[in-house]
């Protein structure tokens, strides 16, 4: 269903002067400002038919249109969209296995391994004390930190 440009620029007229007289009465009761927006709006039909994009518009309208009316009414669509969505879901699972080390070949991935311990520059490495009570040495480190912040 085509429109020649005149069919087109009738349109445009209409809705020129629809918006016109809504805009006198916008001016009316609300004043010049309402009058001016609403005017502006009105001059935009003519702008869109005169540089085309009002039968653009249209036929984007009138495709978006036919591709929904597709969408609902196609089983072969539904199908499609049940296929990505099991697809969505295989991934979901088998990420969350591999995160597990559940159904993986090999060696089962450990829960933090390759994540090495953030050291700060200039400190030394931290041993693996078995006994979790602080030492002595611990307890100057504390409260020479705590007098650095005024806190002691």
């Amino acid at each position: 269903m085509g429109y020649d440009f005149v069919t087109w620029g009738a349109v445009a007229c209409v809705l020129s002067a629809l918006g016109g007289v809504l805009s006198w009465l916008a001016w009316r009761r609300r004043g010049l400002a309402a009058g001016l927006r609403g005017l502006a709006w009105s001059i935009l039909p003519i702008a869109a038919w005169l540089t085309g994009t009002l039968h653009l518009a249209a036929n984007v309208a009138g495709d978006v249109g036919a591709w929904a009316l597709h969408l609902v009414f196609s089983p072969v669509v539904w199908l499609g969209i049940v296929a990505a969505g099991v697809a969505v879901v295989l991934f979901g699972a088998s990420g969350a296995m591999r995160a597990r080390g559940v159904g993986t070949r090999g060696r089962p991935r450990v829960a933090g391994a390759g994540k090495a311990p953030i050291q700060q520059p200039g400190s030394k490495p931290r041993q693996n004390v078995q006994n979790k009570s602080a030492s002595p040495d611990d307890m100057d480190d504390i409260e020479a930190i705590l007098r650095r912040h005024g806190i002691s």
